[in-house]
């Protein structure tokens, strides 16, 4: 689904965040980004939703060279991505119902159906007595539960979330982490990044460690740490 061959990515004139990362992940797959702060998550991030683009190397994702993509092609693989972002980006004049919604609306469901799951998903996290309040109202565990419920309300194909779990309390965060897992078991290809101790030890999903712009794999199910992935190879 995902292909990295070689890329880099800088600001300006400054030196690469990221460094000749090369790496497959296979449909289906469950990865955990980690790494110190400043390793260059959010930069890796902002390429899988292809927020950016690379500054040298090749992207692929499903099938497609994300750089040749024209506007209305960026839009249509977007749309197949959910995306958690660690500001929640949700958008302050729409309500918690209307952010939540905000995917099903795009892929033109009919408003009873998206009445149905969004309320649905907002009372699984939670958030079934804040349906018609608006983001500044809510603390900040709230929305971002919010901002899951978006991200996941359209079975996208893949889940990306950065710090998903950060505001949250700890039986809410592996509520929420049980669901990207249940997605997952669906056929979504999921990545997290975490600074959480206790969801890498408690969830043994493989490991891609950032470190100075540069990234490895670990396996906790085999303890091998391995170097950097090349561009064929398969993450396990």
């Amino acid at each position: 689904m995902i292909k990295f061959d070689h890329v880099g990515l800088r600001y300006g004139i400054g030196p690469e965040v990221l460094s000749d990362i090369s790496f497959t992940l296979d449909a289906g797959s469950f990865h955990f980004l980690c790494g110190p702060s400043g390793a260059g998550k959010s930069s890796l991030m902002s390429l899988l939703y292809v927020g950016k683009h690379p500054t040298r190397g090749q992207i692929h994702m499903f099938g497609k060279d994300t750089h040749t993509l024209d506007r209305h092609e960026l839009s249509l693989l977007r749309q197949k991505i959910g995306v958690v972002f660690q500001d929640f980006a949700l958008l302050q004049h729409l309500s918690a119902f209307d952010n939540a919604a905000l995917p099903l609306r795009i892929l033109g469901l009919p408003e009873k159906k998206i009445k149905s799951h969004v309320e649905e998903l907002l009372d699984w996290v939670g958030l079934g007595d804040c349906l018609h309040r608006y983001p500044p109202t809510l603390s900040g565990g709230q929305q971002q539960r919010i901002a899951i419920a978006r991200a996941v309300i359209g079975n996208p194909k893949l889940l990306l979330a950065d710090e998903p779990t950060g505001n949250l309390d700890d039986e809410i965060g592996m509520k929420l982490m049980g669901l990207f897992e249940q997605l997952n078991k669906m056929g979504t290809t999921v990545v997290i990044a975490t600074h959480s101790i206790q969801i890498l030890e408690r969830l043994g999903h493989p490991r891609l460690i950032l470190d100075h712009g540069h990234l490895s794999v670990f396996n906790p199910l085999s303890s091998v740490q391995h170097p950097p992935l090349q561009a064929d190879h398969h993450a396990p």
